[in-house]
This record gives structure tokens, C-alpha cells and sequence, in this order.
């Protein structure tokens, strides 16, 4: 099976149970993301946006409907098999960035390659690639709490790369980033949709996200409302943020 990264979501549904009550999260959605292309999700807050992005990344099972990933649905996965998934075929890229702590940067990129049984010259040789990919190879040996807010979430997206997965899923990837930072992590998910084919899902409220995405999809309570290109999502921008700008007296 080639790893092309194509994801297909069929009559989605997830409920969630609190004792006698329901809250219902995604309500029958269908999406098709093509692999090598940036989806940006959007929509306010409890919307599914997240529950979303957890389902395909294997973190959560749906209550009805499939997940297919280059032909596999998750659904039909095992628990064993949903934890290769994670390892093999997604990278998960966290709005607080999710490093240990105690390890260094160096050490937290090769920490999924160790959990998948890389040897030490695998980890070693695509540790080094990695850093130097996010432009932090001078950092390597810092920890998380000597580097800044951007640096962490440079290091972030290496571990999430660091078993090479066909697809980067990102929660909120630049909402503890300032403008210039976040602007950087925009350009780094770029050079890897571009030259690297990944695959990116990125749920978020940053409307620069939008603008460099293939396809933006917005979601309101659990279904999704409106579909369109990237190059729409930056018209559409442009018109709005042109008629709120006020005419010279």
C-alpha cells in the first residue's frame, strides 16, 4: 500500500455521553482531503472542529460512519492497530507544543522513532535532517524551557515528522504564537505540503491558516457549512477586510 496520504469521511457521528444526557458532537459529515494538500477547519469554539481532527488521528472513535485513509477505515482498526496508526501514519502537531520537558529538543524528536524501534544511527541521521528542516540546529541540545514560544513549536512539528508520516494533523498550531512567529510556522507547513507532499489537517481560528490552505471547510455545531478553495477564502477575506476599513471624510 503506497501512503499517499487521501482521507475519506463518510456520514460522520460522534455522540458523547455524560450520564443521561448526550451532547452531539458531528452529525453525519463527509469530507475528502487529496493527499499532499492543506485542509484548514475552521468554526467557533465546540463545533467538532477537534473531534474531529482526534478521529482521523486515531486518538477517538467515531459512534457511526468510516474514516478511510489511503483504503483503511479506522473504524474496523483494533486498539493495536490504531496505536500504529498514530505512530506510523500521523504526526500530531499540539497548540502547547506537548514536548517533555525533560528531554532536549534533540531527544524529543527521536523519542516516537524509539518508541517505534528505530535503531540508535536511524534516530541519530533523521534527528539531525529534522532540525536542520525547521532551521533549529543550533537548538538541539536545549531544552523546552530554554527556547522560545515559535522554537518549541518548530521542535513540535519535527517530532511530529519523526516517523515520517504521510499526515501532519494540527490543533491550533499558531494560538500561543505571536503574528511573525505564527507567520514562520505558516511558511514551515507550506515547504512540507510542497516539497514534501505531507498531507495537513489544520483546525484553527487564524484566518492567515485560510488563506494558504487548498480548501478551507468551516463547521457549525457538528456539520460542516460551507466548502471552499484557499484563493476563495483570501477573495472573500480581502472583500470583508476592505468594506470594515472606513472611508477618508
Amino acid at each position: 500500500m503506497v501512503d499517499l496520504g487521501d482521507i475519506v469521511v463518510k456520514d460522520l457521528i460522534k455522540v458523547y455521553k455524560t450520564g443521561k444526557s448526550e451532547v452531539i458532537a458531528l452529525r453525519g459529515l463527509d469530507c475528502t482531503i487529496s493527499g499532499g494538500r492543506i485542509l484548514a477547519i475552521m468554526g467557533p469554539s465546540g463545533c467538532g472542529k477537534t473531534t474531529l481532527l482526534n478521529i482521523i488521528g486515531g486518538l477517538d472513535r467515531p459512534t457511526a460512519g468510516s474514516v478511510n485513509i489511503d483504503g483503511v477505515n479506522l473504524v474496523d482498526l483494533s486498539d493495536a492497530d490504531l496505536v500504529k496508526h498514530r505512530r506510523q501514519r500521523v504526526g500530531i502537531v499540539f497548540q502547547f507544543f506537548n514536548l517533555v520537558p525533560t528531554l532536549t529538543a534533540r531527544e524529543n524528536i527521536e523519542l516516537p522513532m524509539r518508541l517505534a524501534g528505530r535503531n540508535s544511527d536511524e534516530m541519530t541521521s533523521r534527528s539531525a535532517m529534522l532540525l536542520k528542516l525547521v532551521d533549529m540546529e543550533p537548538r538541539g541540545a536545549h531544552r523546552p524551557d530554554e527556547m522560545s514560544g515559535g522554537e518549541q513549536q518548530r521542535i513540535g512539528i519535527a517530532t511530529a515528522l519523526a516517523n515520517d508520516p504521510p499526515i501532519i494533523l494540527a490543533d491550533e498550531p499558531t494560538g500561543e504564537l505571536d503574528t511573525a512567529t505564527g507567520q514562520q510556522i505558516l511558511h514551515l507547513f507550506q515547504k512540507l505540503r510542497d516539497e514534501y507532499k505531507k498531507t495537513i489537517v489544520i483546525v484553527t481560528h487564524d484566518q492567515r491558516i485560510g488563506q494558504i490552505a487548498d480548501t478551507v471547510m468551516t463547521i457549525v455545531d457538528g456539520r460542516i457549512t460551507s466548502t471552499m478553495t484557499g484563493a476563495e477564502f483570501h477573495e472573500k477575506a480581502t472583500i470583508l477586510a476592505s468594506q470594515s476599513v472606513p472611508s477618508p471624510s
